[in-house]
């Protein structure tokens, strides 16, 4: 059923912030012309059913998926985990998934977290900084590819 959404004209993207505990997920416009933060998800046993559940309500049309480089070009152990998840991903959804760069996606979310949530209390949310950062990283694909 996830193939089906490619049709869609009005299909949206997701981007996810993989992170060991907590998953940011945010999603564009119909438009694919800003980005917003959606929700955050724990990355357990129930993680594939959630994202699955996600791309059908939402009519995803295509994943991106942040990648924190190193600056030596190694490949993290995040990273090995994030490709792992990525091969899992696409058997399950039948989707393009696109890897992208998302070093100091964290770092500018915290940022915008400080100018935009007056109160500390909402700030201290766990998960805000992980959908903020998937945001953000969407929004940089939009910006540089324009779909």
């Amino acid at each position: 059923m996830c193939s089906d959404v490619k049709t869609n004209k009005l299909s949206r993207i997701l981007a996810i912030d993989y992170g060991a505990k907590r998953i940011g997920l945010a999603l564009c416009d119909p438009l694919k012309t800003f980005a917003y933060p959606y929700l955050t998800i724990s990355n357990d046993d129930s993680l594939y059913s959630a994202l699955k559940k996600i791309v059908e309500e939402q009519e995803v049309e295509k994943i991106i998926l942040g990648n924190p480089l190193r600056e030596d070009g190694k490949i993290s152990r995040l990273s090995e985990k994030i490709l792992k998840f990525k091969v899992a991903l696409e058997k399950l959804l039948k989707l393009e998934i696109i890897l992208v760069d998302e070093s100091y996606s964290s770092a500018m979310a915290q940022e915008r977290i400080l100018l935009t949530t007056p109160k500390k209390s909402k700030r201290r949310e766990k998960g805000l900084i992980d959908r903020n950062a998937a945001a953000i990283i969407l929004q940089e694909y939009l910006t540089e590819f324009g779909e």
